[in-house]
Order: C-alpha cells, then structure tokens, then sequence
C-alpha cells in the first residue's frame, strides 16, 4: 500500500490546525463551529447530524437544530475539516485537515467503527479508470463494509 505523509492531529493540536485551515480558505472560526468541531471531534465512530445536534445542545444548555449543524458539517467538508461516510449518512473530523486526499474507509457492520486509510495506488487507479471512461472525478470516496479486527 502506498501511503502518502502527513501529521495526524488530536486534541487541541487537531483544532489548532482546524482553525488554520478556515482561516486559510477566508472562513471565520465562530463559537457556534468551534461547538460544532468539539462535538464531532468527541465521537468515536461516524456521528450524524442530529448526533452532533444533540452533543452541541447538551453543552450549550440549549436546544440546536439539526438543519444548523447540516449547514456547517457542509462547511467543514467543504474544507476539508470533515468527511463525510455516505453510507451511513454521517460524518467524521479529518485529522489531517491541511491535506486532501482521496477517502477510503473501512465501515464494521457490526460495531459501526470507521477507520479512514489513505492508500494512493488504490485511489489513482479508480481516477485513472474514470478518466479512461471519459470521467473527471472531483474527490473519489471508496467505502468498505465488513468487520473489525475487534469483531471479526
């Protein structure tokens, strides 16, 4: 598997480098997406918008719709601080935010465990294969659905 280089951020590290990147593409880091940030940042697995919604309200002591949150998970894929796991309509924080990449995750249908590995080989065959089909992909996403380690 060929690996591209990058740091992976955690912790305030992760956010840090999540600020950069808003600031960097001419965006506002507001209490309301730095909430937003904490809140998908403390999943473990890919959350949903209404997962998000509820963790953001909890911390806020006030109710938070779903359709805000949407509006800035949209954002923060858009800048690449978040992906989105099509299948099960959620998202996960990119601990890398400052490198795009092409997504491949591995999904567990049991635990529900996501991991996203970068694999360059794999994703410029599926760019060079679309080309050949007169297709220019913007940013493959490939999902892989099946068990965890912990629960094969």
């Amino acid at each position: 598997m060929t690996a591209h280089a990058h740091r992976l951020h955690r912790g305030d590290s992760l956010k840090a480098a999540a600020r950069q990147q808003m600031a960097e593409r001419g965006e506002q880091w507001t209490a309301m997406r730095e909430s937003v940030f904490d809140a998908l940042a403390g999943f473990d697995r890919p959350a949903s918008a209404y997962d998000v919604a509820e963790a953001v309200s909890e911390a806020e002591g006030r109710r938070i719709a779903a359709n805000s949150i949407y509006r800035i998970l949209d954002l923060f894929v858009a800048s690449n601080l978040a992906m989105r796991v099509e299948s099960v309509n959620a998202y996960i924080v990119n601990q890398h935010p400052g490198c795009l990449h092409d997504c491949i995750f591995l999904i567990c249908d049991r635990c529900g465990q996501t991991k996203h590995i970068d694999d360059d080989t794999l994703s410029n065959g599926v760019r060079d294969a679309a080309a050949k089909a007169g297709f220019e992909p913007v940013r493959p996403i490939i999902e892989v659905r099946g068990r965890c380690s912990d629960c094969s």
